[in-house]
């Protein structure tokens, strides 16, 4: 997901720590890259970079080990895995066998009123599709302010919304609170745009918080979300990571403080389930009926083989690891001193003609 940036910092940055290291060394290496990447880094970017080189390691040691990543990391703690639906049709979620369905909240505080209205609007069809006892939760994402969430919370009591979440940024920490004391037998949740074990501290010891989502992928990969996941459990907070396909999976078959999974709807109309990363595996594991079970995730690593197919989609970065070629510029001639020999009229430079000054 980092995309040219992403790989300029492997390249560039993070490999003087991976060439020739012990890749079972995965605590050492997290901190290396991440004290490393301090001045640029500690949240966003530079972090999800580190995540996805932290997975490749344990997707590595599963496979020199000929072992599943959660045996590596704990071992089974259930024998399946049930699923929420992420998607924009909370009854669709519902038939596809999930046990429970999260919409996105369409309008945002700068639409006043008739933007609330709209949302409550919005909500109670969601309900009245599912009924009354299927679990209903919304994702805010980070687009409202305290007292629009406690307004809109009060006014959607009656459709026994399952829990709010990333309704303020990961960085109010004050604002959970304040939310939380108002509507102290509500749930609500964030986690999923929050990095490193540093970031998460600041959720966890408030208690303002039911859930907290971590991102497998951006928070630091699984060396860090073990950490973050210990801490939670210390203050007994369910981790319930966002999304990232069979790398949140072992995770959460290892954990007992892990009673569910999220399943984003990556079908175009969110009424299919197909696989998270598309076509980029070729044996990437799907819940059926809303659930997984050990047996689905029992294979080397992560138990995922790269599609050639989407391996020939790939972009090369090649041109992103190296300086721009010289143009052969020359400094213009300073008072006093001879000119600089103009370059050789006729000759090709880099692939540019390179004119002499004669012509």
């Amino acid at each position: 997901m980092a995309g040219p940036p992403g790989c300029w910092l492997v390249h560039q940055h993070f490999e003087r720590f991976l060439i020739g290291a012990d890749p079972r060394d995965t605590n050492h290496l997290f901190e290396q890259m991440y004290r490393a990447s301090m001045f640029y880094g500690r949240k966003g970017l530079p972090v999800a970079v580190i995540s996805v080189i932290d997975l490749a390691l344990w997707d590595l040691l599963g496979k020199i080990r000929n072992e599943p990543v959660y045996k590596l990391i704990g071992g089974a703690t259930k024998d399946r895995i049930d699923f929420y639906c992420t998607g924009p049709d909370a009854a669709a979620a519902k038939a596809m066998g999930f046990w429970g369905a999260k919409v996105p909240l369409p309008y945002c505080p700068e639409e006043g009123h008739v933007g609330l209205k709209k949302n409550i609007e919005f909500l109670r069809k969601h309900r009245e599709s599912v009924g009354p006892d299927f679990p209903l939760m919304v994702d805010c994402y980070m687009s409202l302010n305290v007292s629009y969430t406690i307004e809109i919370a009060k006014k959607c009591e009656d459709l026994d919304i399952n829990w709010w979440e990333e309704c303020l940024s990961p960085d109010d920490t004050d604002g959970f609170e304040q939310i939380k004391r108002a509507h102290p037998t509500l749930k609500f949740t964030t986690g999923e745009h929050e990095y490193s074990r540093y970031g998460f501290r600041k959720l966890i010891e408030g208690r303002n918080l039911d859930i907290i989502q971590p991102d497998v992928m951006w928070l630091g990969g699984m060396t860090e979300l073990l950490k973050v996941a210990a801490m939670a459990a210390a203050y007994d907070i369910p981790v319930v990571p966002h999304a990232s396909g069979p790398y949140s999976y072992h995770f959460v078959v290892s954990q007992p403080n892990t009673p569910f999974q999220e399943y984003l709807a990556n079908s175009p109309d969110g009424k299919s389930v197909l696989p998270v990363f598309g076509d980029l595996f070729l044996d990437e594991p799907i819940p059926t009926n809303g659930f997984l079970t050990t047996k689905d995730l029992d294979k080397p690593g992560f138990g995922l083989t790269l599609n050639p197919v989407a391996r020939a989609k790939l972009i090369p970065s090649a041109y992103l690891l190296s300086p721009p070629p010289s143009q052969g510029l020359s400094p213009p001639p300073s008072k006093g001193l001879s000119p600089p020999t103009p370059p050789l009229s006729g000759k090709r430079l880099k692939g540019k003609e390179v004119m002499s000054e004669e012509e």
